[in-house]
C-alpha cells in the first residue's frame, strides 16, 4: 500500500522531532521529545536558550536540509565543514570553531546516567586531521563511483573512520548520524526520513558505544576488525527497515513504535489516563521520563490525544 503525501509528511515531521531529540540526548542533552516539538514550533519567533536548546535547534536545521535537499548535496570537505557550521550555528559557546577542524586534542567519552565520563578512545591528533579527512573522503568518492562495495559496508566504514578521526572540537557524534542519513538516502534507502535511526541508536546507546570502543581498540593495528561496529549498524538498520516495512505495507503508524512505546500505547482503551496512572499500570517497569517521551511520540503520530496542559494533562486514544 502506498502512503498518502499527507501521511508521509506527518511521519517526516515526527522523525525530525524524534531524531533531533534522540541524537542530542545520546550526547547528554536532557530535552524530551515534547520539549523538542515546542522548541521547533517557536524557533521562528524565539531563539533557543541554553546549551540543550542550541544543540537541538542546530540538528533540526541540518537534518531538515538533508531531508529536503539530499539529491543535490555532495559529500565533500567543504560540504562537511558547512554542515558543521549549520549544526553549531545557534551555539554561542562554539562560535569560534564552528565549520573548522579541531586545533586541540579531543578525547571521545561516554556519559553515564550519573554524569561520570568514561574515555572511549583518543582520536586523530589535530595536525593529521585534514590529511586523514582528505584520505577518507577520497576513498568514499572512489567507492561511490565504482559501486563495487555494498553501500552499507561503505557507509559503516566511512562513518567509523569519521568518528575515529573526530575532526571537530564538538558535534562529531551528531554530525556522524546526520551523514549516515545522507549517505543512506544517496545510496537508495529512501525510507529513512520516515523512521528515526537516531531513536533506534538511542535505545541501544550502550551497545553503540561498546561497538565503537571494541572496533577502535584494534584500529590501525594488524588485527584491525570493523565487525563489531558493522554488526551494530546493520542490526540498527534492520530494525529501521522492519519499522518502515510495517508502515509502508499496512499504513499503521503504530508499527514504528519501540517496544516500550507500544506497551504504553496498548494501555489506552476508552478511558483517559494521566502520566502517573500509566506509571502505576506499568508497575514502575518504565521510567517516568521514558513514559513522557513515549506519550509525546504517540501524540505526534496522532495515535492518542492530549487533554489539558502541564501536570494536569490526561491522554486518550485518538478518535481519528
Amino acid at each position: 500500500m502506498r502512503l498518502s503525501p499527507q501521511t508521509l509528511g506527518r511521519l517526516k515531521r515526527s522523525v525530525l522531532i524524534t531524531s533531533s531529540g534522540s541524537s542530542t540526548r545520546i550526547e547528554g542533552s536532557k530535552m524530551s521529545d515534547a520539549e523538542v516539538a515546542r522548541l521547533i514550533r517557536g524557533l521562528k519567533s524565539t531563539p533557543p536558550k541554553g546549551r540543550d536548546e542550541e544543540e537541538v535547534a542546530g540538528y533540526v536545521d541540518l537534518l531538515g536540509r538533508i531531508f529536503d535537499h539530499w539529491k543535490t548535496l555532495k559529500i565533500t570537505e567543504g560540504q562537511i565543514l558547512h554542515f558543521h557550521k549549520i549544526l553549531l550555528n545557534f551555539s554561542k559557546k562554539d562560535k569560534i570553531h564552528k565549520g573548522r577542524y579541531k586545533t586541540s586534542g579531543n578525547k571521545v567519552v561516554m556519559k553515564k546516567e550519573d554524569g561520570e565520563e568514561i574515555v572511549i578512545f583518543e582520536p586523530t591528533p589535530p595536525y593529521l586531521t585534514k590529511k586523514e579527512m582528505d584520505d577518507v573522503l577520497f576513498w568514499l568518492s572512489e567507492e561511490m563511483a565504482k559501486k563495487e562495495t555494498h553501500p552499507l559496508i561503505m557507509i559503516a566504514n566511512f562513518i567509523f573512520e569519521f568518528l575515529a578521526i573526530h575532526p571537530f572540537r564538538d558535534g562529531n557524534g551528531r554530525l556522524s548520524r546526520a551523514l549516515t542519513t545522507l549517505l543512506l538516502l544517496k545510496t537508495g534507502y529512501t525510507y529513512v526520513p520516515y523512521v528515526s535511526l537516531d531513536e533506534i541508536i538511542e535505545e541501544r546507546k550502550i551497545d553503540y558505544y561498546l561497538a565503537l570502543r571494541k572496533t577502535q581498540s584494534r584500529h590501525k593495528t594488524k588485527q584491525e576488525d570493523i565487525a563489531p561496529w558493522l554488526n551494530f549498524l546493520l542490526d540498527a538498520l534492520l530494525e529501521q527497515i522492519k519499522r518502515a516495512k510495517g508502515i509502508m505495507e499496512e499504513d499503521q503508524p503504530e508499527k514504528m513504535l519501540s517496544e516500550k512505546q507500544l506497551a504504553i500505547y496498548q494501555l489506552f482503551q476508552t478511558d483517559t489516563v494521566s502520566v502517573s496512572e500509566i506509571s502505576k499500570l506499568l508497575k514502575g517497569s518504565i521510567p517516568m521520563a521514558t513514559i513522557k517521551q513515549a506519550l509525546s511520540r504517540l501524540v505526534d503520530l496522532k495515535l492518542i490525544e492530549r487533554l489539558g496542559m502541564g501536570r494536569g494533562s490526561r491522554y486518550k486514544k485518538s478518535s481519528l
